[in-house]
Order: structure tokens, then sequence, then C-alpha cells
């Protein structure tokens, strides 16, 4: 253990009473009046912020782990099903909560007053330094720059609201271009762009059961399709078929770093939970589609991308593969976790990827586990049990 993470920890430990009675007011729980009397305290001794923290979700709650060490840092208590990402700075999560997007500051391990209400929160997306919340039940977007996040105050942003509520997503591009998804509850069918000022400029619903987003390398924009993907790029939609009638791509993985992108595959409309092992690797320059069988299935929760554009997929072997996104050749292959299956329920837990430069997080919640390591040497950093298996698994994002 280095010294800073020995000095953090013994700073952690001589306020732990007063960091876990705000952290039980924040969360949501039954604060009694002695950590009322806590919280107010002004001589208390203020936590010391966690260094690149990560953020788990477990059953009732948030752990926020120390990005290095991953040493737990603190328990946020959080009932419901909560879902995480990151909200686009050094400090913050966005929470997905029953009643809407809730704002975390990971770094001082308390949730902010900073709310966006509304029923089934849905996609989070970072883009040309804006971050983006569609709310599936109301079909609002909201926009807003992180960096207003640090006031501890809501950021002045832009709103929009879907014709209809749908399951969507939404993507402010550099110059002001607002990328958004077209459908209702009961059918999904391509997307529209929004000016600066609000106004349509172009649409395409030629995409069926439209779902996911990811940006490559030149500001290309795709949204996932049942039959391929649909592409946004130079200010004009173009569809790129998959080579199956039915050819599901839901889920996509983007890089600054690589003109192509990274895709789930799925064939079969009518299986309960379709475990494919097959990805989809989408040429944004030349509007071509290259499938890639691993050998391993995988789930939603398994696609990221490296620091040079590596595509990642950790499969169901255990295995992060690495891919070179150009060839499809799959270059290395990282041992993290031991074998698993994917459950029916969506919900339940399952082995999730975090990439954040160049480290690849990996939870292994049949062993109440988290893994760290290097994803160009392959070297294993850390390893974490935590009290209580985790679900989703996410983190602040680093300049």
């Amino acid at each position: 253990m280095n010294k800073k993470i020995r000095k953090r920890v013994a700073l952690g430990a001589s306020v732990a009473l007063t960091v876990s009675a705000l952290l039980t007011a924040c969360g949501g729980g039954e604060a009694t009046s002695s950590d009322a009397r806590a919280a107010k305290e002004p001589s208390a001794t203020p936590a010391t912020p966690v260094e690149d923290p990560l953020v788990a979700t477990f059953d009732g709650g948030l752990y926020i782990l120390d990005g290095e060490s991953l040493e737990l840092a603190g328990t946020i208590e959080l009932p419901g099903f909560n879902r995480v990402n990151p909200a686009g700075d050094d400090d913050h999560v966005i929470v997905s909560t029953d009643s809407g997007f809730r704002v975390l500051d990971a770094a001082r391990r308390s949730l902010t007053d900073i709310t966006y209400e509304g029923a089934k929160p849905g996609h989070v997306v970072r883009h040309a330094g804006k971050t983006v919340l569609f709310t599936d039940g109301t079909g609002e977007v909201n926009v807003f720059d992180p960096a207003g996040l640090r006031g501890g105050r809501k950021p002045e942003g832009r709103t929009y609201t879907s014709a209809r509520p749908h399951h969507g997503v939404a993507i402010e591009l550099s110059d002001g271009r607002l990328l958004s998804t077209l459908g209702t509850e009961e059918k999904r069918t391509g997307a529209l762009v929004l000016d600066e000022n609000g106004k349509e400029i172009t649409r395409s619903e030629n995409c069926p059961g439209v779902h996911g987003e990811a940006a490559a390398e030149g500001e290309a924009v795709a949204v996932g399709c049942e039959d391929g993907v649909l592409l946004y790029r130079n200010g004009k939609f173009t569809k790129v078929d998959a080579p199956d009638d039915y050819g599901r791509i839901g889920n996509q993985a983007g890089s600054d770093a690589s003109p192509i992108l990274l895709g789930d595959y799925k064939t079969d409309p009518d299986a309960e939970l379709e475990r494919p092992t097959r990805v989809s690797l989408i040429d944004t320059a030349t509007a071509k589609l290259r499938l890639v069988d691993l050998g391993t299935s995988y789930s939603f929760r398994s696609l990221g991308r490296g620091p040079h554009g590596e595509a990642l997929v950790l499969g169901t072997d255990g295995v992060l593969h690495v891919l070179d996104p150009e060839t499809g050749r799959v270059e290395k292959k990282i041992t993290v976790v031991d074998a698993w299956k994917e459950p029916l329920d969506w919900q339940q837990p399952r082995p999730a990827l975090f990439v954040r430069d160049h480290t690849a997080y990996v939870s292994e919640p049949g062993k109440r586990k988290l893994h760290a390591v290097d994803i160009e040497t392959g070297r294993h950093l850390a390893s974490v049990t935590l009290p209580q298996s985790t679900n989703e698994l996410s983190g602040v994002a680093l300049h």
C-alpha cells in the first residue's frame, strides 16, 4: 500500500462515524437525531475525497471504491433497482433511480440535491463536453455541461421533449445539433436531428426497434436497429444493413480513436434470451459491417473500448477479449473471472465491464469481487471482496 493510500485510509477511519451519518441521510435512509447533530456539527472533519472513484450498485445501495486500490471508501443506502453512469467530470456519477436521475458526488461520497425527476430514467450519454439524459416515461431530454455540477446546483442546460414517450436515447454533437430517437411505447422507428434552436433538420424512420447509440472518430453517430444500424455522418443518415433479415444491434461502444464501432449482434427475434457469440464491427467511414465470432457468449454489460480504440468484449468464458477493430482479429485474451452464465432477467447481476483509460474493471458477483486489469499488458492490478454482490459498475470520467 503506498503512502497516499495509507494516508487516505487513516483519514477515512478518523471520520467514519461522521461520513456514515451523512451518507445515510443523503441516501434516503432514516437518520437518527444523533446522526442529524453529527451532520450539522461545524467542527466535524470533512471527508477526504476519494481518488478516481468507482461506483458499484448492490441490492439496496451503492458502493464507492478507490479507483487505484479498489478499497471500499463508502456505502450509500438507496433502495430499488439503481443504475449508474459517469456524469462526465472527475467527481460525479449519474444514478438512475425509481423516480428519476440523481447526481452522486462520488469523490465526496454523498448524493447531491441535483435531480432530474421523471418515470423510467434511461440512457445517459456523454459527448463533446455535454451530458444528455433521456427519460423514457416522459420522452424528456436534458442536456448540460457536467462542469456545472461542481457548484452543487443543477447546471443550466437545454431541454427537448419527444413527440411520444419511448425507450430512447439522445446525443448532442459539437456544433449543437441534437440527435434523438423516434418512437412510442409500442414501436420505435428511427431518429431525427434538431439544430441548436430546436428546429428539425432531418430524420430517418428506417431503423425498426431503434436502441442505443455510439459515436466514432470524426463524430459519426450510430443508433442500433433490428436489421443493422443507422448512421448519422456529415449531416446525412445512412443505413447499414445487417447480413440477416433480423440482425439486431442494440448495444454499441464507440471510441474517438477509431472510425469503427463495436456492437452486439442477435438473430433470433423469438428467443427468451439469446446468447450470441458474434459481435459486429461497423466502419462508419465505409458504412460496412463485419461480424466476428468469439466462440463464447457475452451480455449487454460486456462491451467496451480501450485507450487506443481497441474493441473489448467480456465473454462468459471469463476472458476479456481484445480485438483489433480494423481486422476483427482477437489480439489478446485476458482471463479475469470464472466462467459464468447470463441470467434470464436483465436486472439480475452478472459480470460487468467498465473501462477507464488503460484499466478494465470487471465485477464478479458470484464471488462478491471486483478486479482491475491493465488492458495493454494484461497485468492484474488489484482485486477486492465486497460485503454484498454487485450489479452495475461505473465511475467518474477522467480527463
